[in-house]
């Protein structure tokens, strides 16, 4: 027969144990919410700097209107209107292209782990029969010309060619209105995106 007194005292021995595993496993969880934040910082700072250095060598570029540079959510977005790196309807990229190219290089060399994703897009007018005798069919053709070219470019500066991605995308996504030249305009592009922690 137990006593009451043997078996309160199990049950407070036992009950103690599983408070001391439960803390245990608070604790760990509070580690763990603490790393996450502490690289998701990091992150943040690493876009954030990538962002500052940008910003800094393509001052004309964006006093003139000609990129927008955007920080989003563990990315961080160059967009290049496509006369700065493109004469009008081609793809070949031209000496000034490369010039402006050439200011965002320094902040994509030394990147590890940050993919690099170039997008390239157009407006909705047809191609003309200059490109189509060059083997350009259609606006998703000439997109991915445009944005293979820049990571071609970008590859043979020093970016890690393995980081480099690159995708056109024609009409779609318009970010304007194809009903006016200016809309038409905004919506010849090309995008680079760094994805990932900014290293």
């Amino acid at each position: 027969m137990v006593t009451p007194g043997a078996a309160t005292t199990k049950s407070d021995k036992g009950t103690t144990l599983m408070l001391k595993r439960l803390a245990g496993v608070v604790s760990m969880a509070m580690v763990a919410i603490t790393l996450s934040a502490c690289v998701s910082m990091q992150t943040y700072d690493a876009l954030e700097a990538k962002y500052q250095q940008l910003k800094q060598q393509l001052t004309a570029e964006l006093a003139a209107d000609q990129v927008t540079i955007t920080k989003l959510q563990g990315e961080l977005k160059v967009t290049m209107k496509d006369e700065i790196l493109f004469p009008e309807g081609g793809y070949r990229l031209n000496t000034a292209a490369k010039a402006t190219l050439n200011k965002i290089v320094p902040a994509l060399q030394g990147l590890q782990q940050t993919k690099v994703v170039v997008d390239g897009y157009t407006d909705n007018l047809p191609v003309g029969p200059e490109l189509k005798a060059q083997g350009i069919a259609d606006n998703l053709d000439l997109s991915s010309r445009r944005a293979d070219g820049v990571v071609e470019y970008l590859a043979s500066q020093g970016v890690n060619q393995n980081l480099l991605s690159a995708q056109g995308f024609g009409a779609t996504n318009p970010i304007a209105s194809n009903d006016t030249a200016e809309g038409r305009a905004k919506n010849r592009r090309i995008e680079v995106t760094l994805v990932g922690p900014g290293t």
